[in-house]
This record gives structure tokens, sequence and C-alpha cells, in this order.
């Protein structure tokens, strides 16, 4: 018997899910909803893009049962604490976070403020309820500028390039604290560059893919060398999934596809994709930005049973179909 099988075991009670209108989110709260999960998706719609596009996002769920909506700020510790009381959750998970390294950029406070000041408040009501089963969704910026491929979970990850990414560390950091301190169960899930339906339409696929669509130039950043491990959003949903059942202790899990991909053959795989040819303008790399991310994802085969499926060419299939049955609806 594998060290998956072992450790599997359901949550008990409803599961906090915090950015849950969000791309990954969304998507997460419906496949817990679908397996018979009582689920509590708390978000703040900020601006950062269209709050109509979060709210439709959580339409299906919100006409179906097993899902209750809470508009509010992690960093609410008074909201929080009457969550935790009212619902005895069984576990969190926790996506919402200031997203993205070269927003980051221009207002490092504001991320420090919302990734650190509100996942240090989320986790101080967990443990108040004595919630002791948490997911935190981190991100593959931690390794920053790290030479060595692909990248391991051990590897050093002590030099950040960009506040985004600084934040994400300094939350692994906190929930290591927290375990240590308390007891509780923390996986920590390194996300590689996650695309599907509904993605950000700022990340490079959505944009990309709008662009070609809609006739006009796609901005490159760099020679178009930089690499990138793209996980297509199922595969990630069952990563989350199985690090909520079968995690233990204090760990810290990689979720990628394992395999890169160049930005020049991205946007390639993209024209493919949506049968038109990219026209390209070129731009100087920006601040923040890594040259590559590999996941190594040896830790979450064995002790999750994590097993993606999806490559680059089948997601980028789905995406754009998505991508047009939207469009079209919009007419």
């Amino acid at each position: 018997m594998s060290a998956a099988e072992r450790m599997s075991e359901l949550p008990e009670g409803p599961v906090l899910v915090t950015g849950a209108a969000g791309f990954i989110g969304s998507h997460l709260c419906e496949r817990l909803v679908a397996r018979g999960q009582e689920v509590v998706g708390l978000d703040s719609f900020t601006d950062d893009y269209d709050p109509a596009i979060k709210r439709s996002n959580l339409q299906g769920l919100l006409a179906g049962k097993g899902f209750r909506l809470v508009e509010g700020d992690i960093r609410d510790a008074d909201l929080l604490a009457r969550l935790f009381g009212e619902h005895g959750f069984g576990a969190v998970v926790h996506l919402a976070a200031k997203a993205g390294v070269r927003p980051s950029v221009a207002d490092p406070p504001l991320y420090h403020d919302v990734n650190g000041t509100g996942s240090a408040r989320l986790l101080v009501a967990a443990r108040d309820a004595s919630v002791q089963r948490i997911v935190f969704a981190s991100s593959s910026s931690v390794y920053g500028g790290n030479e060595k491929v692909p990248f391991h979970e051990d590897d050093d990850v002590s030099l950040p390039v960009s506040p985004y990414a600084a934040t994400k560390r300094s939350n692994e950091l906190t929930c290591h604290t927290f375990h240590h301190l308390y007891g509780m169960d923390i996986a920590c899930l390194r996300f590689f560059t996650v695309y599907g339906p509904r993605q950000r339409p700022e990340m490079a696929i959505h944009k990309f893919v709008r662009l070609i669509e809609q006739g006009q130039p796609l901005p490159l950043f760099g020679d178009g060398t930089t690499e990138r491990d793209y996980t297509f959003i199922d595969d990630i949903m069952d990563g989350v999934v199985k690090a909520l059942d079968r995690s233990r202790g204090y760990r810290i899990y990689n979720l990628g596809e394992s395999r890169t991909i160049s930005l020049k053959r991205l946007v390639e795989a993209i024209g493919e994709a949506t049968g038109r040819e990219p026209r390209v303008e070129w731009e100087p790399m920006q601040p923040g930005d890594v040259v590559r991310t590999f996941a190594d994802i040896g830790r979450a085969r064995e002790e999750l049973g994590y097993d993606p499926r999806i490559d680059l060419e089948q997601g980028l299939e789905r995406f754009v179909t998505w991508y047009r049955s939207l469009a079209s609806a919009a007419r």
C-alpha cells in the first residue's frame, strides 16, 4: 500500500475555501461540492480584474446546494472569528491572495499586507477554532532565479526576486511555525503556471488567445527563450484535493506538469490551437520575471498520488473552446 493510500481521509465538517470566486477557487469549490462536501467560500471581490467575471465563476454553485458564499476580506479578524465560530470547519483551503509578480513590484506594501497579514489572521482563526487541516496555495515563484532544474521542494528558496514571491515564501514559513507550535497539518502547494477555463484575463495564455482572436499583436517580454511549466486546471484540482485528503504534518509539494515550454513555442502552440497566425511585438524582460520554472513532482506523486495527465496541446484546445463559447455567448 502506498503512502497516499495509507493517509487518505476526507475532512469532517464543512471546508472553508478562501479566494473562492477566483480561477482556481471556483474550480475547487465545484470539485468539493460535487463529491458531497459542504463548502463555504470567502471572497472579497477586489477589482484586480472585473469582479463581474468572478461572480460569473460562481453562478453554477450559487444555483445549487452545498455551497455558501461569504463576501469579506481575510484581513478582517472579526469576520474570520464569526465564520469559524458558526461553521465548525473541518479544513481550510487558503487560496486568497494578491496575485501576480509584475504588479507586486509596483506595490510591495499591499502585497505584504494582504498575503502576509491576511494569511496570519486566517491561521490564528483556524488555531482558535481547533481546525487542524490546512492547505495553502504557494507558488513556483519562490524558487526565484534557481538554475538547478527541475525544481525540488528541498532547493534553497532564500532569495526571491519579486515581492509576490517573497510573500509566498514568508507564508510558507508562517505555516511551518503554526505546525510547530500547534500541531496543525499544513500542506503548502507550489503551483506552476496554472491555466484553463476561467484563467485570469491578464495571464499569458488567456491574454494571448484573446489578442490573437481579436487580430491584435502579442507583447512578448525578453527574447522568447524563457520557459514555463504550464499546468492545466484539472490536474491542479486533483493535486489540491489529494493534498486536502492525504497530507499530514507540514509538507511542501510542487504541483506542475513537469514539462517546460519556451515562450516562442507557447505562442506557436496557441496559433495552432486557434488556427490563426500570431503577430508578435518584442519588449524588454520585466523586473521580477524568472528565466524558467520546472517542477520536480516526485514527492507529490509518491505521497499524494498526484499524476498530471493533460499536456499543453490538449489543454490549449480546451481553453480555446471555452474562450470561444464565452465570446459567442457575449454577442
